[in-house]
């Protein structure tokens, strides 16, 4: 294999394929990545069975073949020159690298050990636009619990909707649950087993981590291989769907109100980092108390003190109070862009609801904490 190519055009999709070599595995060749040429086009894999990442790199290709090389040196040395020419080729089971004054050879794994990332492409079920990487998956995702131990809460359901254009994602941990509906467009693929996928949760980061550069993502499902794939103009993102059964998250929806107020998103997010100072020495707990025209943010902590701001709101129905962890709403309001937010409530211990002035199909819903009068 001979191989030339500019660093500039290397530096931002490996940073992207480094994300699915394992940090520690009994396997060697995990540690590795796979660097092909083929069918004039330079690809670089990695893998650490639970999700696989391939890009395609612009690229002179003089000589095709593969070769794996230590994932960790090679992405550093790539970090540490500076912007020009690579040259890279194999002797015998040794990899060169050259680059301006730099020559580097790595020892290798026969490429042959490298695992496939995937087999089969199976059915296209979805296409997702970069809007929909930009605006929905952050603020679904972010409901997602970062707990192994209860698969089917680490997952983001995608599920076709019966009678509506596109599909239902959903993600919860018990605590919270962001739910957007009308999400991507339909593939070609009508088999009942893919109507409903439970997809990983670090797949969909994954998947945000390049919203810069991914443009349109078709999205391929395989039922024999339980794997679903994002295909990406220059990469290819592969993971296991999760084997369990998500909640009834229907069911924790509030079907009505009786307090609802429309607050300023960026006054609320300004309101809440100031009281979380106090907060951090109090369970982490913020109280939003709501009155004629105005929500009263505030917190308190018994070897601190205790802060409040007020921020305008329009309020509907009767005055209410209600407690939620400080840092669940931050997520939430760090990762929505609309300007107006709609808070819905029935009651300190009902779930508080939240909706976006600019999207009607969306919602996130927050347990609140039982607080002391």
């Amino acid at each position: 294999m001979k191989v030339s190519f500019l660093s500039e055009n290397i530096n931002k999709k490996i940073s992207f394929v480094n994300h699915a070599v394992s940090s520690r595995s009994q396997l060697p060749i995990l540690l590795n990545l796979l660097l092909s040429a083929r069918k004039g086009k330079f690809f670089i894999s990695a893998t650490d069975l639970e999700i696989g990442i391939e890009v395609n790199v612009s690229a002179n290709i003089e000589e095709e073949g593969s070769i794996t090389v230590p994932a960790k040196t090679f992405y550093e040395l790539l970090g540490s020159i500076p912007k020009g020419k690579i040259v890279i080729y194999t002797t015998n089971n040794t990899l060169f690298f050259e680059a301006d004054k730099i020559k580097t050879s790595f020892q290798t794994i026969s490429p042959e050990e490298f695992p496939k990332i995937y087999e089969e492409k199976g059915d296209k079920i979805a296409t997702i636009d970069g809007k929909s990487l930009i605006d929905d998956l952050p603020k679904v995702v972010l409901a997602a619990s970062q707990d192994s131990g209860r698969p089917a809460l680490s997952g983001i359901l995608i599920k076709k909707e019966e009678k509506e254009k596109g599909f239902l994602i959903v993600a919860t941990d018990g605590y919270r649950l962001s739910l957007k509906k009308g999400w991507g467009r339909e593939g070609s693929a009508g088999k009942k087993d893919q109507d409903q996928l439970l997809v990983p949760a670090r797949l969909i980061k994954e998947l945000v981590s390049v919203k810069e550069w991914a443009g349109d993502i078709e999205v391929y499902s395989s039922a024999s291989n339980n794997q679903i794939l994002f295909f990406m103009e220059d990469a290819v993102l592969a993971g296991r769907l999760i084997e369990a059964e998500f909640p009834s998250y229907e069911k924790i929806i509030p079907s009505d109100f009786s307090t609802k107020a429309s607050v300023s998103k960026e006054d609320f997010q300004k309101a809440t980092k100031t009281c979380s100072i106090f907060a951090r020495e109090a369970a982490n707990i913020i109280k939003l108390s709501l009155e004629k025209g105005k929500i009263i943010v505030s917190a308190s902590a018994t070897s601190l003190g205790e802060t409040s701001v007020e921020i305008e709101a329009a309020i509907e129905g009767e005055e209410n109070e209600i407690a939620f962890n400080a840092r669940y709403l931050l997520e939430f309001l760090g990762n929505v862009n609309s300007e107006k937010i709609i808070f819905e409530m029935t009651g300190p211990l009902n779930p508080g609801v939240f909706k976006l002035d600019d999207d009607k199909d969306f919602l996130h819903i927050i347990m609140p904490i039982r607080i002391q009068a």
